[in-house]
């Protein structure tokens, strides 16, 4: 590097940089492995040389994917793209952005944007490593056990034939990670046990922090304490920077502790899982990320809604003025700018309906602090008196369990697994007054209109039972090819419309149907009970 440096040879210069960045990158030494990629493309940049640019791009991506910085990869992988619009071969590297694109997309939710890109990218693949990132991707997007297996099966021998040994070890995981679902756990462990010395000769901290993770669940799951607390411990050693499965780590350590009579070591876990819970910024980054994730789940479709409109504001602008010469096209013109309101209008629901979303997160961490606080509080004082070790890992159990109730409210698992129907007879259970009936096609759609239908009907049913005092609740929801429609019906204390204030869940409701350009519709009156009508189109 030096002698590159001293000479002035803008290729290799370029090429160490690069490398460097790689390596840093895998070590998961972000800022050094940037310092690199920056210099690097300062100088692909000064070169005119597209193709290095749009791949030093794409590891800028990758990088900040290793974060969870969603904002920055995208950015850095639309650069990439558009870059590779300029180029001779277009296709080159296309597969992998697009493949990462379906990443985030799949992170959010949208498994249907998730699967639009792989289909982009299938046409574009040249090579066995561009199918082996289309099995890859695939394996991560379907929810079926067995569609997943073969996926990743698939990726893993592909990986394996061009030795790749990083897609090696990291198909070995999901493979370990889908037999732990399905209860073969000796078959999971295998496929662990394999994956770790290829991820400590590559060096990778992320592959070698992913496979112990996933070596301290199956211990966990097999009831192999020892091995759980030395793996979980190992895990909880590796990078500091790694945060996003804290409080699954701390979990497993304490619990494992419990069964081994460590008392002094559970406690110590247990006040450093306490500290977790009641760190306010810990809580400021859970809502950041969680708002974050809803904009970026909508990022697409509102940049096509805003661009559309920019664009047809210049065309309307320019048939005004031809319209005060012909009086005939002044009708025509109206049309199109009330057409044009009701998009801002839109816009504006979608916005609104954002910030309303914030807020409800923000109430969801309020709720983790103060249910979850008080619960460990409870177990720390049941280790220092000694309780007997089943009842102080029901307590942690318990603990857990709320974090997946409160946390299950971003996105119910039920819903994701099975669409509405099934997500609202699952809520429909925790009432006993609470009536569900299904007509139509149980078919699925859209991510987005299905989260919209669930939260719609939740919030509906929880203000028939918390304001209305309602004794009998009727949730119906109709589905056809074309529309759905809920409705919402209660024999509760009822309102006057025309002098009822109105609560920011409601509103919530009519922002979330405004930008699904669906209606709502309330009928009700002091002392008859309320019925909601929401229809939506797909």
């Amino acid at each position: 590097m030096a002698l590159a440096e001293k000479e002035k040879h803008k290729t290799y210069m370029l090429n160490f940089y690069d490398c460097i960045g790689l390596v840093y990158s895998s070590k998961n030494q972000i800022e050094k492995a940037l310092e690199n990629f920056t210099k690097a493309l300062e100088l692909a940049i000064a070169d005119g040389d597209l193709d290095r640019e749009a791949s030093i791009y794409l590891n800028l991506g990758n990088l900040y994917s290793r974060n969870n910085d969603f904002t920055m990869e995208l950015d850095y992988y639309i650069k990439a793209l558009t870059i590779l619009e300029k180029t001779d071969d277009k296709r080159k590297n296309q597969v992998k952005i697009l493949t990462n694109i379906s990443n985030i997309h799949l992170f959010f939710g949208n498994r249907e944007r998730a699967l639009y890109y792989i289909d982009k990218a299938k046409p574009l693949t040249k090579t066995l490593f561009d199918e082996m990132l289309i099995y890859y991707h695939l394996g991560y997007i379907y929810e079926e056990i067995e569609q997943k297996i073969e996926n990743f099966q698939k990726a893993y021998e592909m990986a394996a034939e061009i030795k790749e040994k990083g897609f090696v070890a990291s198909c070995l995981n999901e493979l370990a990670y889908c037999y732990s679902v399905s209860g073969d756990y000796d078959m999971a462990m295998e496929y662990t046990q394999m994956a770790l010395p290829m991820c400590e000769e590559l060096g990778d901290l992320r592959l070698i922090y992913d496979i112990n993770l996933r070596m301290m669940s199956v211990y966990g799951l097999q009831g192999n304490w020892k091995a759980t607390d030395v793996a979980a411990s190992k895990v909880l050693d590796i990078d500091s920077t790694f945060t996003e499965y804290t409080f699954e780590i701390l979990h497993h350590l304490i619990k494992s502790n419990i069964y081994l009579e460590n008392k002094d070591k559970a406690v110590t876990f247990l006040e450093k899982l306490h500290d977790l819970v009641n760190e306010d910024q810990k809580y400021g980054n859970i809502q950041e990320l969680l708002a974050e994730m809803e904009v970026k789940y909508e990022t697409e479709k509102k940049d096509m809604q805003i661009a559309s409109l920019e664009k047809e504001r210049k065309l309307y602008f320019w048939l005004g003025i031809a319209g005060v010469l012909l009086a005939l096209a002044l009708s025509f013109v109206l049309l199109q700018m009330i057409r044009i309101r009701r998009k801002e209008r839109r816009l504006i629901a979608s916005e609104a309906l954002r910030e309303g979303e914030i807020g409800e997160r923000v109430r969801i961490a309020e709720d983790l602090h103060d249910r979850l606080g008080g619960s460990l509080s409870a177990v720390k004082i049941g280790l220092k008196n000694a309780e007997s070790l089943q009842i102080i890992s029901d307590k942690i159990d318990a603990c857990m369990k709320e974090v997946r109730e409160i946390t299950n409210n971003v996105m119910p698992r039920s819903l994701r697994l099975f669409g509405m129907k099934g997500a609202l007879e699952d809520f429909c259970t925790q009432f006993s007054n609470l009536q569900f009936h299904f007509f139509g096609d149980d078919a699925r759609i859209k991510d987005n209109l299905e989260y919209t239908v669930y939260c719609c009907a939740r919030e509906l049913v929880n203000n028939a039972q918390k304001h209305a005092g309602a004794s009998t609740v009727n949730l119906q929801l109709v589905q056809s090819r074309k529309h759905v429609s809920l409705t919402v019906q209660d024999d509760g204390c009822g309102f006057d419309e025309r002098t009822v204030v109105r609560g920011d869940g409601l509103q919530n409701i009519r922002n979330r149907i405004a930008s699904s350009r669906g209606r709502m519709d309330v009928v009700s009156a002091p002392g008859k009970g309320t019925e909601t009508v929401i229809e939506l189109s797909m």
